[in-house]
């Protein structure tokens, strides 16, 4: 028998969104005594039903130290301490666990008395969630390096962090996009139609919260430059909601942006596919993300994208053949490039396809194929 079935693996999540779920649901097939330990569950994503073995522990909470709207802010996430009981009972030979937060903490504590193995899955590199100016932070975390066995990340910006900042081995730091999506969660439901009679094409979308710190505003901005070079052939839906979404529609609404905007609101992620597969260009004008998910997703759609310098997954854009990247703080950058599909529709498809093609990299069974060598590593070292 293969000695993978008999480690044991835990997963420590503060949540275990659906991203998480395609790579794990490989991983638990090489290592099928996996386990997931969270403080929130949304459920299993469609197609990922019992995948693999999850306990929600505690409650899970997180507690705003400092506001910041255009930013993540300083935050302070709890988790139940009561993850110790269940780590001694599981016993298990290796923990991947997210980030830097209080599992981590106790996990790599117990660390010389359980001969487990610790791996710290740092999701990436953003201003305030690196805390560069934090003597303090910096000091906990490159000792928490120096503990852990090793570190995984999804982009090479997360690398320079773990690194540079944080002097972690450069051996023991391995770059794989391991949170990503799987076509088996973006299949188009067959009784979903949209309707499309108030549409003008290409259609830009954006999809996620509607809050400063995605940018939505530079992207309306954008449009305004558009208006006033006289361009108004073309659509952009928005969906999601929040906290500046009220603002926004007056700001939209005052520019005379309202004929080319439609505010969609909360679409449940089953019904999103929906939407990617209808719209032209996808935008993700984020100020900050450590890395951005949903671009992989209008990726592995055959999309285009627009992707801004603040999101960690503009790595995966390459400028010009299925996408562009622009600076955030420049809507009038955006809007010139949002008029090279508006005035060349038949790049769409061809930028389209190149992303679909980058996407064959970056599948779940490339992400747990990383994640296995990373554990059998730590293992037999």
């Amino acid at each position: 028998m293969d000695r993978s079935h008999n480690f044991r693996i835990a997963w420590l999540l503060p949540v275990a969104w659906f991203y998480w779920q395609p790579a794990l649901c490989q991983f638990t097939q090489i290592f099928p005594q996996t386990k997931v330990f969270t403080g929130l569950f949304p459920g299993f994503a469609r197609g990922f039903d019992n995948s693999f073995v999850v306990e929600v522990i505690g409650k899970f909470h997180v507690l705003e130290m400092a506001r910041e709207t255009t930013s993540y802010g300083s935050n302070f996430t709890y988790l139940s301490p009561s993850i110790i009981f269940h780590l001694l009972r599981l016993r298990p030979h290796a923990i991947f666990s997210s980030s830097f937060g209080i599992w981590t903490i106790l996990a790599l504590l117990l660390k010389p008395l359980c001969w487990w193995r610790v791996i710290i899955a740092y999701e990436g590199s953003s201003p305030s969630v690196d805390y560069r100016n934090s003597a303090l932070r910096l000091l906990v975390r490159r000792l928490m390096v120096k503990l852990a066995d090793a570190c995984i990340t999804n982009s090479h910006a997360g690398k320079a962090y773990l690194v540079d900042i944080l002097n972690a081995k450069d051996s023991r730091v391995f770059v794989q996009p391991y949170e990503i999506p799987d076509t088996k969660t973006l299949a188009i439901q067959e009784n979903l139609e949209l309707n499309n009679s108030q549409i003008q094409r290409p259609v830009f979308l954006f999809v996620g919260h509607i809050i400063p710190r995605k940018g939505l505003q530079i992207l309306l901005e954008a449009c305004q430059i558009l208006q006033q070079q006289g361009y108004r052939e073309y659509t952009l839906q928005v969906i999601g909601n929040g906290s500046q979404q009220e603002e926004l529609e007056k700001f939209a609404q005052e520019n005379h942006l309202t004929d080319c905007i439609q505010w969609v609101g909360r679409v449940d992620y089953n019904l999103i596919s929906a939407y990617f597969h209808n719209a032209d260009v996808f935008v993700l004008p984020t100020l900050e993300d450590t890395w951005g998910v949903v671009v992989l997703e209008a990726m592995l759609m055959g999309k285009p994208i627009l992707c801004s310098t603040g999101a960690g997954t503009s790595e995966l854009i390459v400028h010009g053949e299925n996408g562009y990247v622009f600076d955030p703080n420049q809507p009038e950058k955006l809007a010139e490039l949002m008029c090279q599909f508006i005035n060349r529709p038949t790049a769409i498809a061809d930028m389209g396809k190149k992303s679909q093609q980058i996407m064959c990299q970056y599948t779940p069974e490339a992400a747990s194929k990383c994640l296995v060598q990373v554990t059998n590593l730590v293992l037999n070292n």
